[in-house]
This record gives structure tokens, sequence and C-alpha cells, in this order.
């Protein structure tokens, strides 16, 4: 045992290995092989997990070529389904999908809800899914245990179970979330997968030959063994056939993880080329020596032997440990890879479609400025995949990990599928509607778990054996396994019907009988015609959007330097001056597409519509769908639609009548207070040049004293003009920054010179220069005169007899905070929201001055990218100003 968790240690190291090697190649930009379209065809091989490398000799054993249906579904679909295929892989790369959720959300008008429909189910779905990999690791575990004599009861394979899943959760953490990245690929995750289904598929071939060629004397006598055993007669069921067949076909397409490798992480749509004929004949090596090992192991073990370990057990049994070893490596890879996979597509889905939109709930709005969306977001994904995983656990302790690896299989097979019928109509049909979508998956999902799900936790866990045997309060035909009274079927089969059937059926029906919203029109459009819309922009109204907040939230989601490439091209694109473009439909369109490969189609709507202000349907976007209009005369809830249309246009009109109204008093106090600090020094001018001029026997004295007042209030008014005009090019935007590199100490020590006076009047100043030793490249001469206005500040309020000054230095990542504490009286809480007002004065009796400075202080701040703001509650007078240490020069606003 302790070779084998040896070797279980250095496999899961090499792994490490490849993965950091591949993520390192990634970085640096050799990602050609990476993305080689043989590598993208193995990483399908993940669909290969512990089912097909074990539980496919144990399906072979207990029903016959049945086992077929596992490979047959999924090579249908690479074979004869790969234009549709190929459609999904184009609507991921133009709609910018991150998981099966995200697509039929963006599908359906962006709808959350469905998105959060979708990601319980699957989570719930792939649930049992994970559970059969901790099942089969487990008991491969403990098939070496029972050969090598070192006992190996219940207990000990639940703390193995545990064990393996705290691994499995460790290495997804690590190598699935380590960055978030635009696209969601996960290079380092991939390039493991590619190895380990090369892994696998030696270690089946390896025990295959030895079977056959070893055991069996070659090709000839095995076929001799198989004709004369049950299992190789044709005694299946069509019904059960095309049933499972569907089922796997189904789960190819719907599995959270093989949406996430044929999808996600599909890089060049021309991969599926390699991938349609490669594919199917991975599979069909992977199954090529199911029934000589099932045959084999049944000769020569012992009756009553697990047929799921036969590939590790018929090798151990002839002394062959080394070739058990690799097989046990072959069972150890498909597993991890499906559970590696698996976490990384749900916590996505979780984090995007549950966790972001509760955040952004209670963040009402303020996205653009609050914390690192990006922290959030991983910080999520990596709670999710340990929750998960966990999850998985507990049913595997639930149901007692006794089941066939197959049956397992099967319950999560069909729980996945209930996303078939809506993904398949919301790619072909355009009158698909949430509200059908919605009715369907629910109808679907509460079938599945009914009667399949539940019951296979194990009688009495859940449902007792009457609920199964008589139904609830006695009533037949609603027995889990007897719906309707159709009794006699296989359980899986039995399900199956009735979930499709009735999922399909209100998902058509409701569609029929509602009306798609027109986001929902126009997204049905550009799914249905994808291959003819490609990636035209959909409809945004401009609103009041900012460019400037725009890219404050695509940094905290994307990266400052993936923002502002985005931005810089589009601006280049339009021929603007600098890197803030005009937030046009088409660039809001693009935007919106990038934020998505992040957070979710869903998230990145709702984001950048907080700070448009709201969606709408452009003409050109109508256009598009104009042949529906008929359609739209049919229905009687137009009239009602627009009335509420109506009522919320004239709400809008209404705010902005307020908000001009509120411009309008603005303005007039505006005008009104300039006039006041205009009249006040020329009133003195004039006053006093009057004396000179009539008194022509003044004695000298007095008349160098007036002059002296007249020059005083000439050089107030001329500083309130240049603040006045300094203020006006400020909030215009049309400011030039001079950018230099600095260290911060400098800055600070000339505006403390600057300021004046401080050694007069007694401030004592506390610094700690070896925290202001920061390189900053920034206008150093705007962030000076900040500076200087707000030590100026402390210098005409801190009213208290030993006055003192601190100054703190922060840096964290690539912001730079500066704090200025006074010792002085605090401001007030009413005068707090409105200091940063222009002519806003605090103690007017005590010190002069217009009340510019800090208005003047909260526009720079802004045009160097950062802010300024008041701290209460630091014993004084508090001014925070923060920036970022590295101001990139095409931010410079013209």
């Amino acid at each position: 045992m302790n070779l084998l968790i040896g070797v279980s240690l250095g496999y899961v190291l090499a792994l490490f290995i490849v993965a950091f090697a591949a993520e390192r190649a990634a970085r640096i930009g050799r990602i050609k092989w990476l993305r080689a379209p043989f590598v993208y065809t193995l990483s399908l091989s993940i669909y290969c997990t512990a089912w097909t490398f074990y539980g496919a000799v144990g399906f072979a054993v207990r029903s016959g070529l049945e086992f077929v249906t596992i490979y047959l579904g999924p090579s249908l679909v690479m074979l004869g389904w790969l234009w549709a295929v190929r459609k999904l892989v184009r609507i991921g790369r133009t709609q910018r999908i991150t998981s099966i959720a995200d697509l039929i959300s963006a599908r359906f008008g962006k709808s959350n809800l469905l998105a959060v429909t979708l990601t319980i189910l699957a989570v719930t779905g792939t649930t049992p899914y994970i559970a059969l990999q901790l099942q089969s690791v487990t008991q491969s575990y403990a098939v070496f245990a029972e050969a090598s004599q070192a006992g190996f009861d219940v207990s000990s394979q639940t703390i193995t179970a545990f064990w393996v899943a705290i691994g499995l959760a460790l290495f997804t953490i690590l190598f699935g979330t380590r960055k978030l990245d635009v696209n969601e690929r996960h290079d380092g995750v991939v390039m493991a997968i590619a190895v380990e289904a090369v892994v696998k598929l030696i270690a089946l071939m390896a025990v295959g030959i030895f079977v056959v060629w070893g055991l069996s004397g070659g090709i000839g006598p095995m076929l001799e063994k198989i004709d004369s055993s049950d299992i190789g007669t044709w005694n299946v069921s069509g019904g059960r056939w095309a049933g499972l067949t569907f089922l796997s076909a189904a789960a190819f397409l719907c599995l959270p993880r093989m949406f996430h490798v044929m999808v996600v992480e599909n890089d060049d749509e021309q991969h599926l080329r390699m991938a349609s004929w490669a594919f199917p004949a991975y599979l069909l090596l992977m199954s090529l020596f199911v029934l000589p090992i099932a045959v084999t192991g049944l000769d020569l073990l012992p009756a009553g032997s697990n047929p799921d370990m036969f590939v590790l057990t018929v090798p151990l049994s002839q002394g062959q440990n080394g070739l058990a070893m690799l097989s046990f490596l072959g069972g150890l890879s498909s597993a991890t890879s499906m559970v590696i996979v698996a976490s990384i597509a749900l916590s996505t889905m979780v984090s995007n479609h549950i966790v972001m939109p509760i955040w952004l709930h209670f963040k009402e709005g303020r996205v653009s400025i609050s914390g690192d969306v990006r922290s959030v977001v991983l910080l999520s994904r990596r709670l999710a995949i340990g929750a998960i995983v966990m999850l998985a656990y507990f049913y595997f302790r639930l149901s007692g990990g006794g089941s066939a690896l197959a049956a397992i299989g099967l319950v999560s097979f069909v729980g996945v599928a209930q996303a078939l019928p809506v993904m398949v109509g919301g790619i072909f049909w355009r009158g698909a509607t949430r509200t059908g979508a919605l009715a369907g998956l629910a109808i679907g999902f509460f079938i599945w778990a009914y009667s399949l799900f539940l019951p296979s936790l194990g009688t009495g866990v859940v449902f007792s054996e009457m609920m199964m045997t008589q139904g609830p309060f006695g009533i037949e035909w609603l027995a889990p396994q007897a719906l309707f009274g159709i009794k006699g079927l296989d359980p899986i089969l039995h399900c199956l019907m009735w979930s499709m059937l009735l999922n399909s059926a209100a998902f058509c029906l409701m569609s029929l009988s509602s009306f798609p919203e027109p986001l929902e029109r126009l997204q049905g459009a550009q799914f249905v015609n994808v291959f003819q819309h490609g990636q035209s922009a959909r409809s945004w109204a401009n609103g009041a959007a900012q460019s400037e907040d725009l890219m404050i939230m695509s940094q905290r989601i994307l990266g400052s330097r993936e923002a502002q490439s985005l931005f810089g091209l589009e601006a280049a694109r339009q021929g603007s001056q600098g890197l803030v473009p005009e937030p046009t439909p088409e660039f809001l369109d693009l935007l919106e597409r990038e934020l998505s490969g992040s957070v979710g189609a869903a998230t990145a709507h709702a984001m950048v519509g907080q700070i448009v202000g709201g969606a709408s349907v452009s003409v050109d976007d109508l256009l598009a769908v104009a042949d529906e209009s008929a359609q739209m005369m049919e229905y009687s809830s137009k009239l009602e639609a627009q009335s509420s249309e109506l009522q919320r246009t004239a709400q809008q009109l209404r705010l902005v009548n307020e908000k001009l109204t509120q411009i309008s008093v603005q303005k007039d106090g505006f005008l009104s207070q300039i006039s006041h600090e205009l009249r006040t020094p020329m009133t003195s001018i004039r006053a006093f040049s009057e004396i000179l001029r009539d008194s022509e026997n003044m004695p000298d004295p007095d008349k160098a004293r007036y002059a002296g007042i007249i020059h005083s209030e000439t050089l107030r008014l001329t500083r309130l003009l240049d603040d006045l005009l300094d203020l006006s090019v400020l909030e215009d935007g049309r400011v030039s920054l001079n950018l230099s590199r600095k260290p911060l100490s400098d800055i600070l020590d000339g505006a403390i010179s600057a300021a004046g006076l401080f050694v007069d009047k007694g401030i004592q100043i506390k610094r700690k220069p070896q925290r202001e030793k920061v390189m900053v490249h920034t206008d150093t001469d705007r962030l000076s005169q900040v500076f200087i206005n707000i030590l100026s500040n402390s210098q005409k309020y801190c009213d208290v007899a030993d006055p003192t000054l601190t100054i703190k230095v922060f840096e964290s990542e690539d912001l730079v905070t500066v704090d200025f504490i006074d010792n002085g009286s605090v401001i007030a809480a009413d005068m707090r929201d409105v200091i940063f007002e222009k002519f806003s004065r605090v103690g007017e009796t005590k010190a002069g001055g217009a009340g510019l400075g800090l208005a003047i202080c909260r526009e720079i701040m802004n045009r160097l990218g950062g802010e300024i703001l008041y701290l209460p509650g630091q014993g004084g007078s508090a001014f925070r100003v923060q920036f970022p240490n590295e101001f990139v020069p095409e931010m410079t606003i013209t």
C-alpha cells in the first residue's frame, strides 16, 4: 500500500509539473502547441471517466453489449451531428460563453434566473458523477489492499475517499483558479488532461493486450470465448439500446465538463475537423478490449467478484503487479481529470450566476468604484470547488458507495440531459422563450429528482419502501418509478422517457403561449443565425454612460493591461485622442462580450447596464428581427406592454426634468457666489483708488498703506480668476498632463516647502521617510498642487495650541495612498458632503479663500485616475489621496 500511495503522489506531482509548464508556456506566448488540434481532441477524452475505464467492463458483465451505447452516442454526435457542435462552438466564441448555463442564459435575454436554474441542475446532476469517481478510486485502493492483505474496511474506504476529495479540490483550485482569463481557458489543466488521456488509453490497452495474447492465446481463442459466453449474445432490447444511446449523446452535449472542453476551451473552430474522426477513434480504442477483459475476469476470478474492478483484479490474480499498477494509474487519470474539469465548470457557473449577482445587488450600482471584482470572482470559485467536491463526498457516504459504477453514471446522465431540449431549441428555434425554458427545466428537473436521483440514495434515506411501491398518500400512479401507472420499465429509461417528454412539452407549449421580450428576440436571431450574424452589435442605449467609469470597471475585472488594450484599440479605430473612446453601441457591445468571458453574460449585462443607465433595442437591431412583426400583432398583451413602456419613459422624463431643474438652481447659486467673490476685492480696489485720487495732500505712509491694500486685493482677484480658469479646464477635460517619474518623498518635500509658514506657525509634521520611498509615474506637478492645498488647509484650520500634522503613506498592489491627519477640529458632519463643491468653505471667519481648492483637488485626482476623500473618525481633520503608482500615458485626456 505504501508503494501504491507513493506512486499515486508521484503521478499527481507529475501532473502538477505538466500543468505548471503549460501555464508558464502560455504566459510567455508559446501557445501554438498548447492549443493544437490533437490537444483539443485529447481533452475531449474527459468523457471517458472511471465509469468507462472501470465501469464499462462491469456494465458488459451485467448487461452484455449494452456497454457499447456509452461510446456510440458521442461518436454519432461527432460523426453525424458535427454541424450542431460547430454551431455551439461558433456561438460560444462570438458570445463569449463561459458555461452551458451562460449559453442558455444569454440565449433567453440574459436571464439570470434561468442561469441559476441551470446551475442548480448542473451541480445536482453532476454530484453523483463526481461521487462515482471517488468511489472508483476508493475501490481500486481496496483491491490493492486486499491483494496485499493490508486490511481495508468500510471506514478505511471513507477516509480514503475524503483525502482523495481534498487532494482533487486542491489541485483544481491551484490550476483552475490561478487567474481570471477573459476567455475562461486553462492551458495547464487542458494539457494535464491530454496527458491523462494518453495514460488511461495506454493502461487499458495494455491490460487488454495482456488478456488477449498473454492469457487467451490470441484473437481467435478470445473470440471463441466471447461467443461461448452470455456476454457476447445479442439479448439487448431495441428500446433500451436506443434510449441509452440517446442518453449518452445528450450527456455528451450537456455535461458541464464536456461543454467546457468542447466549447469554452476551443481556441479554433477548425479543431473540430480532427476531433470529428479522432475522438470516435479514441472511443473505439477505449472500448476495444472491454469484452475480452470481462470474459477473462468471469473465467479466472471467483464468483461474486466485483466486475467493475476486473481491469485491476485480472492482472493482480496473475501476479502482474506492474501491469496492475499501470491500470490503477489509468483509472486514477480517468477519475481525476473528470473531477478537475467538472469542478472548474461548475464553480464558474456558481460564481458567475449566483455569487456575482448577489454581490452586485448589495453593491447597489457602485460597480466601478467598489472593491476588486477579480478577487471576489476568484475567491467564490475556489470556495465553490471545495463545496462541490465535498458535496460529492457526502453523496458517496450517503449512498453507501455500493452501487455499480454504471448505475451512478446513468443517474447523472439523465440529470444533465434535462438541459438538452432548451439548448437545442434555443439554437435552432427563434420562437423559444424564457418562460418556456424555465417551465421545461423545472419540470424535467423535478421528474429526475423525484423518480431517479432521490431513490438512488437508497430506500429509507429519503423515500420509504412504501412510498416507492405505493406512491405518496397511497396514489400508485404517482409512485416514483411507476409514474402514471407504467410499471416494469427500467428506472433509468422510465425517468428518461417521462422527464424528456414532459420537459420538451412544457418548453414548446409555454414558448408558443408566451411572447419573447425584445432582447430575447434579438438574441434568438443571433443564436439561430449565428453563421450569418457573426459578431454583429446588439442594442445599447448610450444613456449617461461615462467612458472613464467603464474604464475603471474594466480594469478591475479584466486587469489594467487587458482593459487598456481593449480601450486603446477602440479609440484608435474611432480616431479618438487618448485611451477613452466614445461609448458607441458597437463598443458597448464589444465591452460586454469581453466582460462576459470573466463574469458571465448575465452579470456583464447587469454591470454595463448599471453604468450605461439602461438597455434598449436600437433601430438597426429591430430591423434585424422585423420579420416577427406579424407575430407581435397576434398578442393582446402588446398594448399593455406599450403602456408600461410609456409610463417608464414618462418617469425617465420627469427624472431628467428634475435633474435639469437642479442644475439650473446650481447655476444660479454659482453665478451669485462668483459675483460676490468678484465684487468684494473690486469694491476695495475702487474705494481705495478713489481715496488716493481725491486726497492730494495725503501723507506718504497712508498712500503706501492704501496702495498695499489695492495690491493685495488685486492679487486676491487674480488668484480667484486663476482658480476659476484652472477648475474650468479640469472639468472640461482639456487639461494636458505632463507625466514624469519621481519619488513620492520628493513630491511631499516640495509641497511642504511650497505651502510656506509652517516653521513660523510651529506646526509639527510627522512622517515616516522609509514608507515614502515609492516611485510614482504621474503628473507630479498636479499631484504636488493637491498636496499643497491640503497642507495649506491644515495651516489655516488647525485650531489647537500644539498643532500636529501626520502624513502616512501606504502602498498596495498598483495603488498608492497618502493620508494627511491633523489634530485640529473635525469637520462637521453636515459639511462633509459639500467640502469638495465649488465655493465651499469651513469656518469662513477664520480663513480666507474662495473655497475652490478642494474642488480643484477633486478634479485633478479624477484626471490622475485616483480620488480624494475625507476620512472621519481620525481625531481631527483627515484627508486621503489615492492614485495609481503607474499612470499610463495613453490615459492622458486632451
